[in-house]
Order: structure tokens, then sequence, then C-alpha cells
């Protein structure tokens, strides 16, 4: 498949998925462009580092711009609260030359995406987990 092909699917995938599934993409995104800033890293390619920082920088003020905090109550607080700890410790890996930060953010953003896919995927999960307008389970934090 092309690059324009790729490009093409990959927005039809993000415009037709589920709330739930969605937040599931921008992590594994965020996870994808962390792992490649340690891995640039390690090959001493500071501007592919800071880069790849950026990019998961980005996700992350996407999912934090997209919380309901009128709606959202303490779920949508503490994850505003995650997504400031990453923020500031993906700013700090950006300009270190330890990856300590970028692995904790990396570990951290790993187990959150694994718990979304529990909400999402797992029937029981997903009964107590509200739901949107055409019956999907969301987190009543987001409103994307």
């Amino acid at each position: 498949m092309n690059a324009y092909g790729s490009e093409i699917y990959r927005q039809t995938q993000v415009t037709t998925v589920d709330k739930g599934r969605l937040i599931i993409i921008l992590y594994e995104g965020a996870i994808k462009f962390i792992r490649e800033a340690m891995k640039a890293q390690a090959e001493g390619d500071i501007p592919t580092k800071a880069t790849s920082v950026n990019r998961a920088l980005d996700i992350i003020t996407e999912l934090n711009q997209s919380l309901n905090m009128q709606e959202g109550g303490e779920i949508a607080v503490n994850l505003r609260r995650i997504y400031k700890f990453w923020n500031e410790h993906l700013l700090r890996a950006k300009v270190s030359r330890d990856g300590q930060g970028l692995a904790d953010v990396e570990g951290m953003m790993v187990s959150l995406a694994q718990a979304w896919e529990v909400v999402c995927n797992d029937p029981e999960a997903s009964k107590v987990a509200p739901r949107d307008s055409v019956g999907t389970a969301v987190n009543p934090a987001r409103t994307l």
C-alpha cells in the first residue's frame, strides 16, 4: 500500500471508530513516539528524539483538551493530573541525556492503555462504563 493509501486508511479508521477505541489509538500513537524517542536517544540522534517527543506531547495535549471536566468528575480530574505529569516529564526528558523520564512515561502509558483495552473489550467492565448515544461504553471524562 502506498503512502497515500495508508494515510486514507488511517483517517478512515480514526473517523469511524468508537470513542473508547479512539482513546486507545491515541495512547498507542504516543507510546510509539516515546519508543522512537528512546531509540533515537540510544543512537544519539537528538533531532529525531526531539521530534518524537513533540509528537507524543501533541497527543497528550489532545487527550487533555478533550476531557469533559464538567461531567467527568474525579476521573477527569485524575486524568488531567496524569497528562500534566506526563507532559512535564516528557519536556524534561526532551532536553535530558537520561532516558529514565521517557521510560517512566512509556510504562505508565502502557498500563493506562491496557486499562482502556479492558474497559472497551471486556463485557463485564463495559457494563459499568457509561454509554454514548449509540450504546458504546465510554469514559465520562471524554468527549472526543
